[in-house]
């Protein structure tokens, strides 16, 4: 014969079983870290853009998604770190990471190739080499050349595999303008949407960062005599031969506007080595594809892994990357080829652009709010 529990003692079971609030706060919030991590890690992740180096382009103060799907997510190569923290702690500062896990460069399938004039978001190859690749500084840039293009730069002008590049609406250079002696109406400029000028030490020189478009609008300014792109000319070395990439100005003169040819390596394509060359490409075989590199000046023999060649086939693809303000940006003409694990995804589109220059309602740049990143500005 079955035993009755009494009403009594159901209530009371029922009762220890009802979770408490603070267990079910923090079952909340563990639930939302987890799928916020998951978004951010295979769906898209939120930026802000702290520099000017993609004026007018990207502005700073622009807050973008990134897309992860259109190039493939990348699985987490450094999985043990805080929670939505790149590689810094939040408040207290210090490594949001530790290394005791490191997993080797996977990507799930994406939408899409990287394709000319993407706008990109890429880890920064040239960060401290003791960070994991996952874990080195975000940068964002766009992708001037795709593996296997031949990338030349000639005044200012890009060219593509022989073909030039037409130039992006937002893309700036830095410009000597002389006026007549006073310098430019401030609300002139404001209406071009230009910068004040930076006087020189001549009178009525001033020097502006600028697009085409706005170079053109100060030329027809009653008071402007000249506006002159400050380019430097072909082989011109000076003043920062050996701040340019390879950092070899005697095998390889270049320099801000001019610069090139160089091939951009692709996966499987196999180089021919020799001391005149072997700058180009130093670090791709040892810091970002893991070998060792020797080589004796005397002999000219190079010796990769412990063996002596004069070939070397690539691993992975390789980008090459420019910020569209060209004389405000530390882009790969400073510090090369971004390997394609340094990939994080592809520019998506602006969701809010706060300008701290503004006031009231000016704060926000209304025209900017939700508007899908394009390869050409809109600027």
């Amino acid at each position: 014969m079955g035993t009755v529990t009494p009403k009594a003692e159901l209530k009371k079971k029922a009762s220890k079983r009802k979770k408490s609030k603070l267990r079910e706060w923090l079952e909340a919030i563990v639930f939302a870290v987890v799928v916020a991590v998951i978004i951010r890690t295979f769906l898209f992740e939120a930026y802000t853009i702290p520099t000017p180096s993609m004026e007018k382009t990207l502005l700073v103060g622009d807050f973008l998604f990134v897309s992860k799907l259109h190039y493939g997510a990348r699985i987490p190569m450094t999985p043990l770190s805080f929670p939505l923290a790149h590689n810094t702690l939040p408040l207290i500062g210090g490594k949001s990471y530790v290394t005791w896990i490191q997993l080797p460069y996977m990507r799930l399938p994406g939408f899409q190739p990287i394709r000319n004039n993407d706008i990109v978001v890429f880890n920064w190859p040239a960060d401290i080499p003791e960070r994991p690749v996952d874990k080195k500084d975000n940068y964002i840039k766009r992708c001037v050349a795709v593996a296997g293009d031949t990338f030349l730069m000639v005044n200012g002008e890009i060219f593509v595999n022989g073909e030039k590049v037409p130039e992006f609406q937002g893309a700036m250079l830095d410009y000597f303008v002389t006026t007549d002696g006073p310098p430019i109406n401030l609300k002139t400029l404001e209406r071009l949407g230009i910068d004040p000028g930076v006087p020189m030490n001549r009178p009525g020189m001033f020097y502006f960062f600028l697009t085409q478009a706005q170079a053109e609008a100060l030329r027809k300014l009653p008071n402007v005599k000249s506006v002159t792109p400050n380019l430097q000319q072909r082989h011109d070395t000076q003043p920062l031969g050996d701040q340019i990439f390879p950092y070899d100005p005697q095998n390889f003169p270049f320099n801000l506007d001019n610069y090139g040819p160089i091939v951009i390596p692709k996966a499987g394509q196999t180089v021919t080595l020799s001391l005149n060359n072997l700058a180009l490409y130093q670090q791709i075989i040892t810091r970002y594809e893991g070998h060792s590199l020797d080589f004796d000046r005397k002999t000219g023999k190079i010796i990769i892994d412990g063996k002596e060649t004069n070939q070397y086939t690539f691993r992975m693809n390789y980008y090459w990357m420019m910020g569209d303000n060209r004389h405000n940006s530390l882009d790969s003409r400073y510090w090369g080829f971004v390997p394609e694990d340094h990939i994080v995804g592809k520019a998506w589109f602006i969701w809010m652009s706060w300008n701290k220059h503004g006031n009231f309602l000016n704060k926000i740049r209304w025209t900017r709010l939700f508007s899908a990143i394009h390869k050409k500005s809109d600027a």
